[in-house]
């Protein structure tokens, strides 16, 4: 049984990681661990943060989708970089209701600080209208196994689409609004699965749902208005957070 507490906690985290969604990615650190300290295990809690933060994804990725580059990126047109997000968040869905989430867990800390590295070099240097990934079927590999990752746990995911729309040559506020749009699709097959999974706490997943939703709302007007550097210098210090915590929780 939940005490009241528990349901402003679980309110309050998805509101703030609602938030931290549209702007930079890895919101789901902030509702796996207060599902998880809700009561529920911890492939539940993966399973019931997929799924409530996927309506707010739907919500960011929409109102931020005039934003997103209808060119697509990194020499992939956007309905493919779509075709090739949905079906890897399927795969990525699969494999977690098969496989142990271990080897994940222990890849994530390193792919966070790689992702965050990157994005920090890339940010140091003027944007290149032609970008640094030109070859399509690189950016097909990239994004399936981003895709396959999110499907599967989906921690940080955010940071590397960042990362890897940026080497593409996108701007910081396009690849923003793109990554939203492509983690809804992504996520959209992986809910599909998720939702016939026994177990499932529908009323938790209801408040963190509320939340993000606020949160969502929130992030995304912020996306279109706040200065670019400092999105960029946001994005850098909360991916150096989340990498530094990673790290501690491993130990």
């Amino acid at each position: 049984m939940v005490n009241v507490s528990m349901w402003w906690l679980l309110l309050l985290g998805s509101l703030w990681a609602g938030v931290q969604n549209a702007l930079a990615g890895g919101g789901s650190f902030i509702t796996l661990p207060v599902l998880m300290a809700s009561g529920l295990d911890p492939r539940l809690a993966n399973l019931s943060s997929t799924i409530a933060m996927f309506p707010g994804q739907v919500m960011t990725g929409w109102i931020g989708r005039s934003s997103a580059s209808r060119e697509g990126a990194g020499g992939l047109s956007l309905p493919l970089l779509l075709l090739v997000s949905f079906f890897g968040g399927a795969v990525g869905a699969c494999l977690l209701l098969l496989t142990p989430e271990k080897f994940f867990e222990r890849l994530l800390p390193w792919l966070v600080l790689l992702a965050t590295v990157i994005f920090a070099w890339g940010s140091l240097r003027r944007p290149s209208p032609q970008g640094h990934f030109k070859n399509p079927w690189a950016m097909v590999i990239a994004q399936s196994l981003i895709s396959i990752y999110g499907g599967y746990f989906g921690g940080g995911i955010g940071f590397v689409m960042l990362a890897a729309l940026s080497l593409a040559g996108l701007s910081v506020r396009s690849a923003g609004a793109t990554k939203n749009v492509l983690a809804a699709v992504m996520n959209a097959s992986a809910v599909g699965i998720f939702i016939f999974t026994p177990g499932i706490s529908w009323m938790r997943v209801a408040v963190v749902c509320c939340g993000a939703l606020i949160g969502g709302y929130i992030g995304v007007r912020l996306l279109t208005r706040v200065n670019e550097k400092w999105i960029r210098l946001f994005i850098v210090v909360v991916g150096a957070c989340l990498t530094i915590g990673l790290f501690l929780r491993d130990t």
